[in-house]
């Protein structure tokens, strides 16, 4: 039985595969190419050893063509219930070459599990999706996670590898990688195979075994930003400065924006209980509502629009629009802004 095509995950399509529920074919597209990497391994994987010789075909798209990949998928299997067929790359393939394939997925043979693999780009065109659906196949968007979605992925990941992870964990990681979703399972599986089954990843954790602060990182900055600790701010910067590469200015600028795009955000938010405040903003954990509470007593509603209008100032002039200076000078520059600043804005 197929997994409902209405709803399939990246984990409900790896969990469907571990339990040997197929479909006749499969579609995997989108700029996310880290899930249609490992979907297709777990494809090929799924025969025993001993039947893969004959039963297991991996077809390069750009070396072939889409009779070529239908005349295979009409084959049977040998001395095995099914045969898996999988297709790399199909991009390669110009959608008005494709009439085989479609010709093929209109009565698809039930003993071949096909695998069309469309790796970093997300299909316009409906034709292929359509007839992948009407064959009663599945068809998985690997799109590329938005800033909002990090956090929730990092604690998804932590549990796949049998682990819990603390909010500032999150927050690190999510600074440190992005959202490159290679990098963040690399990062947790460093961590898993130093780290007990079911422990909790901590900063202090993350900080031996990958390299980051726990006291010098976008999150410690924003904090201090928001209680005006300009000692601890200035420590910060010092140390992104020293540790250039570990610490992009525009990584930093974008962490700062956010904070306070949301802060305005709190503003103007009529309901300030923490469960409707964190909905508002769009948090994780109502514990992430301390730094808005404080930030919001440290900076009105004028002075976070001030200290918008200087930080997009900072975005253009360190990229060397009508300025000559560093960008970490301008970083600097910035600090100063965001802490003196006094609400002056033209209305």
């Amino acid at each position: 039985m197929a997994p409902n095509a209405s709803a399939v995950t990246f984990q409900s399509l790896k969990k469907s595969i571990e339990n040997k529920q197929f479909a006749p074919v499969y579609l995997l597209h989108g700029e996310e190419s880290y899930f249609i990497d490992e979907l297709s391994d777990l494809f090929a994987n799924v025969l025993p050893e001993s039947e893969r010789d004959f039963n297991l075909y991996t077809i390069y798209a750009q070396e072939s063509n889409a009779a070529v990949i239908a005349d295979t998928c009409r084959r049977f299997p040998m001395m095995s219930d099914f045969q898996v067929v999988i297709v790399k790359d199909l991009q390669t393939i110009k959608s008005d070459q494709l009439k085989p394939l479609i010709e093929y997925l209109s009565n698809p043979t039930p003993t071949t599990i096909l695998v069309l693999c469309v790796r970093g780009v997300k299909l316009t065109t409906k034709t292929l999706p359509s007839a992948v659906k009407a064959a009663g196949g599945v068809v998985f968007e690997s799109a590329k996670l938005k800033d909002h979605q990090i956090g929730a992925e990092i604690q998804a990941i932590a549990k796949e590898f049998g682990l819990n992870i603390e909010p500032k964990g999150v927050f690190m990681l999510r600074d440190y990688v992005g959202t490159d979703v290679s990098r963040l399972y690399n990062q947790i599986e460093k961590l898993a195979t130093v780290l007990p089954a079911g422990a909790t990843i901590t900063p202090e954790s993350i900080e031996l075994n990958i390299g980051i602060s726990k006291d010098f990182n976008n999150f410690e900055l924003v904090d201090a930003i928001a209680e005006k600790k300009v000692d601890k701010i200035y420590r910060i910067i010092q140390y992104f400065r020293s540790n250039p590469k570990k610490n992009p200015t525009v990584v930093t600028a974008s962490t700062i924006f956010n904070y306070f795009s949301r802060l305005l955000i709190y503003h103007y938010t009529r309901d300030k209980s923490p469960a409707s405040a964190t909905r508002a903003l769009g948090l994780q954990w109502e514990n992430q509502l301390k730094s808005y509470v404080t930030g919001a007593r440290n900076y009105n509603a004028f002075k976070v629009i001030e200290i918008i209008s200087a930080i997009r100032e900072f975005d253009t002039r360190s990229k060397g629009i009508e300025s000559r200076q560093s960008e970490w000078d301008l970083l600097y520059d910035l600090m100063f802004r965001i802490v003196l600043a006094e609400g002056n804005i033209a209305i």
